[in-house]
């Protein structure tokens, strides 16, 4: 099987359950920005040893699938004829409630906020500030999809949390790493 089909050559892609849509719809739009997070969060993979944290990056680059797959799927797409879901999984409460859980864990290890903090840190750390910044994206292109189509309010629901998730994270890497955080303290100026 080749990779390229040229099916969509002239601007348009299939979504789950064969309905072709332009690639510049807002459905295609939220999951290529869940596509690009996922990504992101590969690359700040590439920079941390930490394997407790390696492995929930691990999971959470699997359940961004899980997102994206249904992101991809229409609504009226997401049962099959007989009734049963087209997808084998979606993302529920479990996996909200377990990115709370590990950031309550990292923070119980933090000094509290005082003050906002400057995207940086070593490379780690601004590479999980940067998926932060593209988590918030991919949660605003869901939320503006939300208003024309559909989407069930755990998918919004679980990248606003992994957002929070990933500028804890980025705390705690910089914290393990022995690199300074920068404050943005008005005061200061």
């Amino acid at each position: 099987m080749k990779i390229y089909t040229k099916t969509g050559d002239k601007g348009q892609t299939a979504l789950y359950g064969g309905t072709r849509v332009s690639k510049a719809s807002a459905r295609v739009d939220s999951y290529g920005n869940i596509d690009e997070l996922n990504s992101f969060i590969g690359i700040a993979k590439s920079h941390i040893e930490d394997e407790e944290v390696l492995q929930q990056l691990k999971k959470i680059q699997f359940d961004l699938f899980t997102v994206g797959s249904e992101a991809a799927t229409p609504v009226d797409k997401l049962m099959l004829a007989n009734g049963k879901s087209r997808l084998p999984l979606i993302i529920s409460e479990t996996e909200i409630e377990e990115l709370e859980n590990w950031m309550d864990a990292f923070e119980e290890k933090l000094e509290p906020l005082q003050f906002f903090i400057l995207p940086g840190g070593g490379k780690s750390a601004t590479f999980l500030h940067a998926a932060r910044t593209i988590c918030r994206r991919a949660e605003r292109s869901l939320v503006f999809l939300n208003e024309s189509e559909e989407v069930r309010p755990e998918l919004i629901k679980y990248l606003n949390r992994l957002s929070d998730y990933l500028f804890v994270l980025a705390r705690y890497i910089s914290k393990i790493n022995n690199e300074p955080e920068e404050y943005w303290n008005p005061n200061e100026r």
